[in-house]
């Protein structure tokens, strides 16, 4: 599956990798694009889009969708 979250809090490279890290715990094997500038991620798995939200929110993002 492919999901888009609007990920807001996301200041530099470290975020990025903390971010992809987060949901790469959930799914060794997702495929995770970070655009800094626009506040969007996008992700290609196989886990439910709530789980990889969940992660990304107790990372301390803030996700809008």
């Amino acid at each position: 599956m492919n999901y888009e979250f609007t990920v807001t809090g996301m200041t530099c490279g470290h975020c990025e990798k903390a971010v992809t890290k987060a949901v790469q715990k959930q799914d060794p094997e997702a495929q995770v694009l970070i655009y800094r500038d626009q506040n969007l991620v996008q992700i290609s798995s196989t886990k439910e889009r709530e789980t990889l939200r969940q992660a990304i929110v107790e990372e301390g993002y803030a996700v809008a969708s």
